[in-house]
């Protein structure tokens, strides 16, 4: 089995990671090497709570696919900032595919579905029930995880020539900082922007410029969240944006608050996790 990702590693998209890592454990493991091409990797989420919690979450431009009781399910990709409800004991396996990577498996173009959360059911047929057993009653997550991977590689489609082109784009879209525009990338991959538009609905599910936001917003909350003192005008050109302002408008469109409320409420949690360490 491959190793697990190491804590130190980025909390990107879970907003005020501070306070949910104090309720639950997450860990991440890669993919078979077959599959890395498709799979970014798989998480692994356990909690066991006296009070209900509410993670709030900024999701990638991705798939995800989980396993978990009362339903397992195939989560579009979510414009929209959400709300994990954890209750009582619980525990879930999930598969987080690169942008792109969930299209080999679904016999639909990737915008339709964007904001749903499908039934394991629906995505993969009679073989859903039986690989749901098989994880929830497994409490070994090496195990439960090749099971998820079996099931992935029973339900390959065929060689897509659009795909990688897609795929890679999209990682651009994500990572270069020097791509502020949908206009860039159309330009960086040789077609019109309508063209590029057109493959990200089919292979990502979102448009590029919607991918380009979406990861500035998440970088500039990390930062925030690591209690890293962040001089927003200086982060505001790094990550593309004409002015501060912009930045902060962005911001608070995903997150729900302003980059200043949002810091207050990193630095609570930070500080109650500290105390109970020293409780400890």
């Amino acid at each position: 089995m491959s190793p697990s990702i190491t804590p130190a590693d980025p909390t990107r998209g879970i907003l005020n990671p501070a306070a949910g890592l104090q309720r639950f454990e997450l860990h991440r493991h890669a993919p078979a090497p077959d599959l890395a091409r498709l799979v970014d990797w798989h998480w692994v989420v356990r909690w066991s709570l006296t009070a209900p919690f509410e993670q709030e979450i900024l999701p990638h431009p991705c798939v995800n696919l989980a396993i978990e009781a009362p339903g397992s399910a195939v989560h579009g990709i979510g414009t929209r900032r959400e709300v994990a409800r954890l209750v009582g004991t619980g525990r879930v396996v999930a598969t987080k595919f690169k942008p792109g990577g969930f299209f080999p498996f679904a016999p639909l173009p990737m915008r339709r579905l964007v904001d749903r959360v499908v039934p394991l059911v629906e995505m993969f047929g009679g073989a859903a029930r039986p690989l749901e057993r098989a994880v929830l009653d497994q409490p070994d997550d090496a195990v439960a995880i090749r099971a998820v991977e079996e099931l992935l590689r029973a339900h390959e489609g065929p060689e897509d020539a659009g795909l990688d082109e897609a795929m890679a784009l999209a990682a651009r879209a994500q990572g270069d900082r020097d791509v502020h525009r949908a206009e860039d990338l159309a330009r960086i991959a040789g077609v019109s922007v309508r063209t590029l538009h057109r493959a990200f609905e089919r292979y990502i599910g979102v448009g590029p410029k919607w991918i380009i936001r979406r990861s500035r917003v998440q970088e500039a909350a990390e930062r925030v969240a690591s209690g890293a003192p962040v001089a927003w005008a200086a982060l505001a050109l790094e990550l593309g944006y004409h002015d501060q302002a912009h930045l902060i408008r962005d911001f608070k469109a995903q997150i729900g608050f302003t980059p200043s409320v949002y810091a207050q409420r990193c630095a609570a949690a930070r500080s109650k996790e500290s105390s109970a360490r020293i409780r400890k």
